[in-house]
């Protein structure tokens, strides 16, 4: 069993930053981030592999938002900048992945979420 932890969550002004953090009690394969406003479904925001820390991203995020992961691979980070109000929701930490990796049905273990609200 794996146990993941968010913490970083919180209310910024567009444009600002925030720095998403999750710790895991193992090692992954693959750890990432999705965010689920509500009404609407779960997506991607970025994923990052263990072996290679090869990164993606969904363009919503794209060149704004960075993935990364200290060297043990047991704590991966979202670095958000130009922040903008459709980027509230509740972000959520994800491991251990097989399949597609915005697919959220292909992650084993989840995180509880943290809280990100922007504000215009």
């Amino acid at each position: 069993q794996v146990q993941l932890l968010e913490s970083g969550g919180g209310s910024v002004q567009a444009g600002g930053s925030l720095r998403l953090s999750c710790a895991s009690s193992r090692y992954s394969n693959w750890m990432a981030w999705f965010r689920q406003a509500p009404g609407q479904e779960r997506e991607g925001v970025a994923a990052i592999g263990a072996a290679f820390s090869s990164t993606v991203y969904a363009a919503s995020g794209k060149c704004r938002f960075t993935i990364s992961q200290d060297n043990d691979k047991k704590r991966v980070y979202l670095q958000m900048n130009r922040l903008k109000p459709e980027d509230t929701a509740m972000y959520y930490c994800a491991a251990q992945l097989s399949g597609a990796w915005s697919n959220p049905h292909g992650y084993t273990y989840w995180g509880q979420g943290t809280q990100v609200t922007v504000s215009s």
